[in-house]
């Protein structure tokens, strides 16, 4: 692919007309990536360190914590790199795997959605089934299915993408490398590339949405039949957390992929939002209303917070 373009590097122009707020925006991004990080570190640690939340519920839960560590970390570190005043080139092969892991992470995390929705069905559907269908195998095998599908649909559109040649202009008016700006700079005809990418990328969200409508459609119907109102208070408190999330998933991939009239300062806006700000607010989202993920974060904190104070006394004796 390489050998084919004239091009060897990009230079990433960043967020379009911001121009002059370099160094508020470094201090902003900076602040939501670290909690990103942090929020998501400690969703983990809650997970692993607590025997009670080893249910697939929270396994699947503590792979999204993952997705959501690497996910912002594609794009966010070379970001925060140039609006700090260093160099906005970027090479050809850090261009692709910008493009590549940020698709796979992307849709990983999408499949991902549709799996956590399956297993909400299963628990409230078929609640005495449960820990047959959703056995330790199925929950590894599931999960692993995630990410083997997220690859395969990324080095899809990172091979269609780079086959394309790149010959004159290597300015790429976004701080990422993404498909839409991508085409922009390729010396061909992009007009087949464009409609297969939009298919692409349309049609496996489409899919994965309507398979988790069916499911919370068929959860909604059982919830109703459950005459307690405390069962049916738990069980649409249990969902809530998982329906919010994929709110803020889906909607900046329909904003940003589908529509038929690009706004590169509007994609921009919702870009950064979908890379910082959703995977910021998934830890909130998933404890705020989960007594046991709280419990399980007040010991972490606890354990971290009297870290320093064991550890003095140990070396002190």
């Amino acid at each position: 692919m390489r050998n084919a373009s004239v091009v060897t590097e990009f230079i990433l122009l960043g967020i379009p007309h911001t121009q002059d707020l370099e160094t508020m925006l470094f201090v902003l991004f900076l602040s939501f990536y670290i909690f990103t990080l942090m929020g998501n570190l400690l969703i983990l640690l809650a997970i692993v360190s607590s025997t009670p939340l080893h249910t697939p519920m929270y396994f699947f839960l503590s792979k999204l914590s993952l997705c959501d560590i690497f996910f912002p970390s594609v794009s966010s570190p070379k970001m925060l790199f140039y609006l700090s005043g260093n160099s906005r080139t970027i090479s050809y092969a850090g261009c692709a795997s910008q493009l590549f892991f940020y698709h796979f992470l992307g849709c990983t995390e999408c499949f991902l959605y549709t799996v956590m929705a399956y297993d909400r069905f299963v628990a409230i559907c078929h609640p005495l089934r449960y820990t047959i269908i959703m056995s330790h195998r199925v929950c590894v095998i599931l999960a692993l299915g995630t990410s083997v599908f997220g690859c395969i649909q990324a080095t899809f559109l990172t091979t269609l993408t780079f086959q394309l040649p790149y010959c004159g202009h290597n300015e790429v008016d976004y701080f990422f490398c993404d498909i839409p700006v991508m085409l922009k700079l390729a010396c061909a005809d992009t007009s087949a590339m464009e409609t297969v990418g939009f298919i692409s990328v349309g049609l496996m969200p489409l899919s994965c949405f309507l398979l988790i409508l069916t499911s919370y459609s068929c959860i909604v119907y059982s919830i109703l039949k459950i005459h307690s109102a405390e069962g049916r208070r738990h069980a649409f408190s249990t969902c809530s957390a998982h329906l919010t999330a994929i709110l803020l998933f889906y909607m900046p991939v329909v904003l940003i992929y589908l529509r038929p009239t690009p706004s590169p300062w509007l994609d921009a806006t919702v870009q950064v939002l979908n890379n910082l700000v959703t995977p910021m607010l998934n830890p909130l989202i998933y404890s705020l209303r989960n007594k046991e993920v709280k419990s399980s974060l007040k010991k972490v904190l606890h354990q971290l917070v009297f870290l320093p104070e064991k550890l003095q006394r140990a070396n002190s004796s």
